[in-house]
Protein backbone atom coordinates (compact mmCIF):
# COMPACT_ATOMS: atom_id res chain seq x y z
CA UNK A 1 0.00 0.00 0.00
CA UNK A 2 1.09 3.53 -0.68
CA UNK A 3 0.68 6.40 1.76
CA UNK A 4 -2.40 7.66 -0.17
CA UNK A 5 -4.24 4.30 -0.12
CA UNK A 6 -5.66 4.54 3.44
CA UNK A 7 -6.98 8.05 2.69
CA UNK A 8 -8.47 6.91 -0.62
CA UNK A 9 -10.12 3.86 0.96
CA UNK A 10 -11.53 6.03 3.72
CA UNK A 11 -12.92 8.47 1.14
CA UNK A 12 -14.69 5.80 -0.96
CA UNK A 13 -16.20 3.78 1.88
CA UNK A 14 -19.11 6.22 2.20
CA UNK A 15 -19.76 6.00 -1.54
CA UNK A 16 -18.67 7.97 -4.55
CA UNK A 17 -19.91 11.53 -4.97
CA UNK A 18 -23.04 11.81 -7.12
CA UNK A 19 -21.56 13.95 -9.83
CA UNK A 20 -20.63 13.67 -13.50
CA UNK A 21 -16.96 13.21 -12.51
CA UNK A 22 -16.82 11.50 -9.11
CA UNK A 23 -13.13 10.58 -9.40
CA UNK A 24 -12.21 14.21 -10.08
CA UNK A 25 -14.17 15.23 -6.98
CA UNK A 26 -12.40 12.59 -4.88
CA UNK A 27 -9.10 13.77 -6.28
CA UNK A 28 -9.85 17.37 -5.28
CA UNK A 29 -10.53 16.20 -1.71
CA UNK A 30 -7.29 14.22 -1.60
CA UNK A 31 -4.98 16.50 -3.56
CA UNK A 32 -4.83 14.13 -6.55
CA UNK A 33 -5.82 14.38 -10.18
CA UNK A 34 -8.77 12.42 -11.55
CA UNK A 35 -6.32 10.16 -13.41
CA UNK A 36 -4.32 9.50 -10.25
CA UNK A 37 -7.47 8.44 -8.37
CA UNK A 38 -8.49 6.07 -11.17
CA UNK A 39 -4.95 4.66 -11.41
CA UNK A 40 -4.71 4.14 -7.66
CA UNK A 41 -8.11 2.39 -7.49
CA UNK A 42 -7.05 0.21 -10.42
CA UNK A 43 -3.83 -0.71 -8.57
CA UNK A 44 -5.81 -1.55 -5.41
CA UNK A 45 -8.09 -3.82 -7.41
CA UNK A 46 -5.27 -5.50 -9.35
CA UNK A 47 -3.34 -6.12 -6.12
CA UNK A 48 -6.41 -7.75 -4.54
CA UNK A 49 -6.74 -5.20 -1.75
CA UNK A 50 -10.23 -4.38 -3.04
CA UNK A 51 -12.37 -6.75 -5.09
CA UNK A 52 -14.57 -4.31 -6.93
CA UNK A 53 -16.42 -1.01 -6.93
CA UNK A 54 -20.15 -1.37 -7.37
CA UNK A 55 -23.47 0.38 -7.15
CA UNK A 56 -25.93 -0.21 -4.35
CA UNK A 57 -29.44 0.22 -5.70
CA UNK A 58 -32.15 1.00 -3.17
CA UNK A 59 -34.71 -1.16 -4.90
CA UNK A 60 -37.62 -0.36 -2.58
CA UNK A 61 -37.35 3.33 -3.42
CA UNK A 62 -37.66 2.32 -7.10
CA UNK A 63 -40.91 0.42 -6.43
CA UNK A 64 -39.47 -3.10 -6.17
CA UNK A 65 -41.21 -4.12 -2.97
CA UNK A 66 -40.78 -7.91 -3.09
CA UNK A 67 -37.51 -9.75 -3.14
CA UNK A 68 -36.65 -13.37 -2.67
CA UNK A 69 -33.47 -15.31 -2.16
CA UNK A 70 -33.96 -18.62 -3.96
CA UNK A 71 -31.66 -21.45 -2.92
CA UNK A 72 -31.16 -24.80 -4.63
CA UNK A 73 -29.38 -28.07 -3.94
CA UNK A 74 -27.73 -28.59 -7.33
CA UNK A 75 -25.42 -31.54 -8.06
CA UNK A 76 -21.82 -30.35 -7.89
CA UNK A 77 -21.12 -31.31 -11.51
CA UNK A 78 -23.98 -29.05 -12.72
CA UNK A 79 -23.85 -26.09 -10.35
CA UNK A 80 -21.38 -24.01 -12.43
CA UNK A 81 -23.35 -24.46 -15.64
CA UNK A 82 -26.75 -23.79 -14.07
CA UNK A 83 -25.41 -20.82 -12.08
CA UNK A 84 -24.11 -19.25 -15.29
CA UNK A 85 -27.50 -19.75 -16.97
CA UNK A 86 -29.36 -18.21 -14.04
CA UNK A 87 -27.02 -15.22 -13.87
CA UNK A 88 -27.82 -14.37 -17.52
CA UNK A 89 -31.50 -13.69 -16.75
CA UNK A 90 -32.21 -9.96 -16.59
CA UNK A 91 -34.42 -10.24 -13.49
CA UNK A 92 -31.74 -12.02 -11.44
CA UNK A 93 -29.75 -9.50 -9.40
CA UNK A 94 -27.06 -11.85 -8.18
CA UNK A 95 -26.25 -15.52 -8.33
CA UNK A 96 -23.52 -17.32 -6.44
CA UNK A 97 -22.35 -20.68 -5.11
CA UNK A 98 -21.84 -21.42 -1.41
CA UNK A 99 -20.80 -24.57 0.42
CA UNK A 100 -23.59 -26.74 1.80
CA UNK A 101 -24.01 -26.68 5.58
CA UNK A 102 -24.89 -30.28 6.36
CA UNK A 103 -28.36 -31.83 6.17
CA UNK A 104 -30.02 -28.79 7.78
CA UNK A 105 -28.92 -26.53 4.92
CA UNK A 106 -28.12 -28.61 1.80
CA UNK A 107 -28.27 -25.65 -0.61
CA UNK A 108 -25.29 -24.63 -2.71
CA UNK A 109 -26.68 -22.21 -5.32
CA UNK A 110 -28.27 -18.88 -4.36
CA UNK A 111 -29.90 -16.13 -6.42
CA UNK A 112 -31.78 -12.92 -5.64
CA UNK A 113 -34.87 -11.85 -7.56
CA UNK A 114 -36.52 -8.44 -7.06
CA UNK A 115 -40.02 -7.62 -8.25
CA UNK A 116 -42.74 -5.05 -7.77
CA UNK A 117 -44.90 -7.73 -6.10
CA UNK A 118 -44.60 -11.24 -4.68
CA UNK A 119 -46.61 -12.56 -7.66
CA UNK A 120 -44.14 -10.96 -10.08
CA UNK A 121 -41.20 -12.64 -8.31
CA UNK A 122 -42.98 -16.02 -8.42
CA UNK A 123 -43.71 -15.57 -12.15
CA UNK A 124 -40.06 -14.73 -12.77
CA UNK A 125 -39.00 -17.79 -10.78
CA UNK A 126 -41.29 -19.95 -12.95
CA UNK A 127 -39.58 -18.53 -16.06
CA UNK A 128 -36.17 -19.24 -14.50
CA UNK A 129 -37.12 -22.84 -13.77
CA UNK A 130 -38.22 -23.39 -17.37
CA UNK A 131 -35.19 -21.67 -18.89
CA UNK A 132 -32.59 -23.24 -16.59
CA UNK A 133 -34.20 -26.63 -15.90
CA UNK A 134 -34.01 -26.30 -12.10
CA UNK A 135 -37.45 -27.68 -11.18
CA UNK A 136 -36.03 -31.18 -10.53
CA UNK A 137 -33.78 -29.91 -7.73
CA UNK A 138 -34.78 -29.19 -4.13
CA UNK A 139 -35.17 -25.46 -3.44
CA UNK A 140 -36.44 -22.92 -0.95
CA UNK A 141 -37.84 -19.44 -1.63
CA UNK A 142 -36.98 -16.98 1.12
CA UNK A 143 -38.92 -13.71 0.81
CA UNK A 144 -37.52 -10.77 2.75
CA UNK A 145 -39.70 -9.53 5.57
CA UNK A 146 -37.76 -6.34 6.22
CA UNK A 147 -35.17 -4.18 4.53
CA UNK A 148 -31.76 -3.76 6.11
CA UNK A 149 -29.50 -0.79 5.61
CA UNK A 150 -27.65 -1.18 2.34
CA UNK A 151 -24.07 0.01 2.18
CA UNK A 152 -20.65 -0.84 0.89
CA UNK A 153 -17.66 -2.15 2.76
CA UNK A 154 -16.13 -0.28 5.68
CA UNK A 155 -12.34 -0.36 5.50
CA UNK A 156 -11.53 1.62 8.62
CA UNK A 157 -13.28 3.23 11.52
CA UNK A 158 -12.74 6.89 12.33
CA UNK A 159 -10.46 7.41 15.31
CA UNK A 160 -12.28 8.69 18.40
CA UNK A 161 -11.72 12.29 19.38
CA UNK A 162 -9.50 12.67 22.44
CA UNK A 163 -11.34 13.63 25.61
CA UNK A 164 -9.85 16.48 27.60
CA UNK A 165 -10.95 16.90 31.14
Amino acid sequence: MTDIDPRLLSAIQQGLPLSPRPYAELGAQLGLSEGEVIAQLTNLKQSGLIKRLGVIVKHRQLGYLANAMVVWDIPDDLVQQIGQQISQLDFVNLCYRRPRQGSDWPYNLFCMIHGKSKDTVLQQLALLELACHTSAFPRQILFSKRCFKQRGAIYSQPKPEPVHG
